[in-house]
């Protein structure tokens, strides 16, 4: 069963409240965050990217960005940027966009029980970005962006929640990039231990994103482990820094495709490929899929909705049944001969929130075929990792992101 636990979080001065958080280091460049950081030395980009604040051209993961890390998270905290709580603490994590919620607690995962797999995944992980993570966390000695965990829902857990917003006010609310930002303490020791009470009996917890910086927050506690030779298992490098949310607060967009060519079909031969596991229809307007299984496709500035055939896909298997399987399996690969969409130049991807003029624009310019995919659900998620699976490549897309900087768990 699942361990949940409070800690002393490092976490931005009242007044800092909206000038030290960031998005996450992985959704954009250097050369991005160095944009983003302009006017605002206190952004957590200047730890997550500490690259920013060395030389352009500076290898991002060089020695010297870890140690400029480190130096600038204990900056910030030396200076008072950064207050840690007295006494170990949960905290609630709101977060509103286009008017839907999510709500989390913030606590730490016992990196036992991603090892014991009570935490459970469903994407593969690259060891180059694994050391990455691994350096920063090791050198800063600090958890500095939190893993997104969900759990199926618990009514017991919804309601601590719900009456400690409607009795308490939060210690955050500000907006952040259209996003509104919303944070309470559970500073009580009782509701405190009744939440890991109650955590206890949640069977599993479901890594939703950041799988690399889960397995190395894991791989840093156990080289402290090795490094130290005995260890109590109560000390903070056992732990990890998450937030939890029930898998009904959660929702998935699309994560849709563009593709560079026909593979050397025209249009008309590429259609009858397609029939063969697909029924084809000419869509009056364009619009995004309305159930699984569909796909709608964009060619020549006109739409097309593919529905996929019954014998193309086994229903019975949890990932051979997701539509991003089916796309691959019967068009992508056979057809346009993406047989590597990880590391095939032919292909991109495309996050739902950007919408389907992104996906006309890119199939109008430099690609040529576009296709809006129906959302990958939460329970397939859950599903494939029940089964011990893995999701193919770009299968899911959380929106809003966590922000880092709002929570920092050192090791020690």
């Amino acid at each position: 069963m699942a361990v949940f636990r409070p800690f002393r979080a490092f976490r931005p001065a009242i007044k800092n409240q909206s000038l030290i958080p960031a998005l996450p280091y992985d959704v954009m460049s250097s050369d991005e965050a160095r944009e983003k950081v302009k006017g605002n030395p206190l952004s957590f980009l200047h730890i997550d990217k500490a690259e920013i604040d060395l030389p352009k051209g500076t290898d991002p993961y060089s020695a010297q960005v870890y140690e400029k890390a480190r130096e600038n998270l204990l900056a910030l905290e030396k200076n008072g940027d950064l207050i840690q709580d007295d006494s170990p603490c949960l905290y609630i994590y709101r977060e509103v966009m286009n008017g839907r919620s999510q709500t989390g607690i913030v606590g730490c995962a016992s990196i036992d029980d991603y090892i014991n797999n009570v935490i459970k995944k469903h994407e593969h992980t690259l060891a180059k970005k694994e050391q990455d993570r691994i350096n920063h966390v090791n050198i800063c000695n600090a958890n500095t962006g939190p893993i997104f965990l969900t759990y199926r829902k618990r009514d017991d857990i919804e309601q601590i929640v719900s009456l400690w917003i409607k009795e308490h006010s939060p210690v955050y609310d500000f907006d952040f990039e259209g996003v509104r930002q919303t944070v309470w303490v559970i500073d009580n020791v009782a509701v405190s231990n009744r939440l890991q009470t109650l955590f206890s009996k949640v069977e599993s917890l479901y890594i939703a994103d950041g799988h690399h910086r889960c397995a190395s927050a894991v791989k840093v506690g156990e080289m402290r482990r090795a490094q130290k030779g005995s260890y109590t298992g109560e000390e903070e490098f056992n732990f990890f820094l998450a937030v939890a949310f029930n898998d009904e607060d959660l929702e998935i967009m699309d994560y849709n495709r563009v593709v560079s060519d026909l593979n050397g079909y025209s249009f008309d031969g590429f259609l009858s490929a397609v029939s063969k596991n697909f029924d084809i229809k000419e869509l009056e307007e364009r619009r995004r899929p309305e159930e699984k299984h569909t796909f709608c496709m964009y060619y020549d500035k006109k739409w097309y909705l593919l529905t996929a055939k019954e014998n193309s896909f086994d229903s019975l298997d949890p990932v051979a049944r997701l539509d991003v399987s089916i796309l691959q399996n019967n068009l992508l690969a056979p057809i346009l001969n993406i047989i590597d969409p990880k590391n095939d130049d032919r292909i991109d991807f495309i996050g739902g929130i950007r919408g389907l003029d992104e996906l006309e624009r890119r199939a109008n310019t430099d690609m040529k075929i576009a296709f809006a995919m129906y959302p990958t659900t939460v329970d397939d998620l859950m599903s494939i990792a029940d089964a011990g699976k893995i999701m193919p490549p770009k299968s899911t897309w959380f929106e809003p992101k966590l922000l880092s900087g709002i929570f920092i768990h050192h090791l020690s």
